[in-house]
């Protein structure tokens, strides 16, 4: 197993702030030159610590501003992996869980507008085991911050 030291935490935090950020200010800001900060990013994606790097688009922007959290009632004991299979048939599902509670898993929906996440709903709705849904509709974000508890989960307390 990689131990993860506070050198490498400081990395991902900030590959976390700025995945863009070249190996050389990441140096700079760790003590290290670009080539170790390389290696110690290899290390950390071949590990599995790191497992990618993704673009975080506004979704307003590219038309998808309506979206909802749906909760799944399922028949009987239905997977998590058949659950997982369903969801990523749908192109408007961003995230899916397994959850406790009443519900056995919740969606998250993301759509062109209400017409639109209608129709995805109701695609979802035709699984097989799903018996009932439960939704919220969004009406506006507070806080979007993906990776900012992974962020502070490895940024060294003082």
């Amino acid at each position: 197993m990689l131990r993860v030291d506070d050198i490498d935490q400081r990395i991902v935090a900030s590959l976390t702030a700025d995945a863009r950020a070249s190996y050389a200010d990441i140096g700079t800001a760790v003590s290290l030159s670009a080539p170790a900060v390389k290696r110690r990013v290899d290390r950390l994606r071949a590990a599995g610590v790191i497992r990618g790097f993704t673009t975080v688009i506004d979704p307003a922007a590219v038309g998808w501003a309506t979206e909802a959290f749906v909760e799944l009632f399922c028949v009987g004991r239905t997977a998590p992996t058949q659950i997982e299979e369903a969801a990523r048939r749908h192109p408007e599902v961003v995230a899916a869980y397994t959850v406790s509670g009443e519900a056995d898993a919740l969606v998250h929906l993301r759509a062109a507008d209400i017409g639109h996440l209608e129709q995805a709903l109701e695609r979802l709705r035709a699984e097989p085991f799903v018996t009932s849904t439960r939704s919220t509709i969004v009406l506006s974000r507070l806080v979007d911050n993906p990776g900012s508890g992974l962020a502070a989960a490895v940024t060294p307390q003082s």
